[in-house]
């Protein structure tokens, strides 16, 4: 419906309101459109019927969305990435050292950022720093690059054994030495030496037998003496 006001009516101070009829014909886009939502609902919905279609094209919107498929009827969990196993790495040889690589040159720059580091963790070796601070440190420091001694031990041919520690497990401590010889020093019943910039420290490899990423964790009881 539209609203015709005329000039004749306006001067008569009179509005009239002439009913026009309004053009009812769709454009040729609209059909194009309503037939394609008509043939992509059959489609979709094969369940309704064309009746049930116009209907729920004409009172509400219709929201269209994908339907995956369940391929069971349970839920699905997520396998998660393991790691090799303790058994799969030492098949690997991941914790071996190649024999090329047993040259104590190639670990003297590792001893370096060793003692830097272990300056850093003590906010520097001074003469007047507190022994008890350093050795609490210690304790819990990373020793890859240290070079230890052995200095007791209840097998006499691992006294006197000096080298940078290259790797270091549970039980046992990996050393190559001056002669490019890789040893390997069980940490029970065995004293080891540290010195770093004239401090010296000994570690009681009996009661040190963890792994250097537990004994971070570890807290240390001070005891007055302790036998091998």
């Amino acid at each position: 419906m539209s609203v015709l006001l005329t000039d004749s009516v306006l001067k008569a101070g009179k509005i009239c309101l002439l009913v026009m009829p309004l053009k009812l014909t769709k454009s040729q886009d609209e059909r194009n459109a309503e037939a394609f939502t008509s043939t992509f609902l059959k489609k979709s919905l094969p369940s309704m019927g064309p009746e049930a279609i116009q209907q729920a094209l004409l009172h509400k919107a219709v929201v269209l969305e994908y339907q995956h498929k369940r391929t069971g009827t349970g839920t699905r969990k997520r396998a998660r990435a393991r790691g090799l196993a303790a058994r799969q790495r030492r098949e690997l040889s991941l914790f071996q050292l190649k024999p090329e690589h047993q040259k104590y040159e190639l670990f003297v720059p590792l001893h370096e950022l060793w003692k830097q580091y272990i300056r850093d963790l003590c906010n520097g070796l001074k003469p007047e720093s507190n022994p008890q601070m350093i050795q609490t440190k210690l304790l819990k420091a990373d020793f890859h690059g240290a070079i230890i001694s052995v200095v007791r031990s209840k097998c006499p041919s691992y006294v006197g054994a000096t080298g940078i520690l290259v790797q270091e497990l549970k039980h046992v401590f990996k050393i190559i030495t001056k002669e490019d010889k890789l040893k390997v020093i069980p940490k029970r019943n065995s004293v080891f030496s540290v010195e770093v910039d004239g401090f010296v420290s000994h570690i009681y490899g009996t009661k040190f037998q963890l792994r250097s990423s537990e004994r971070s964790a570890k807290k240390f009881k001070a005891k007055g003496t302790i036998d091998l």
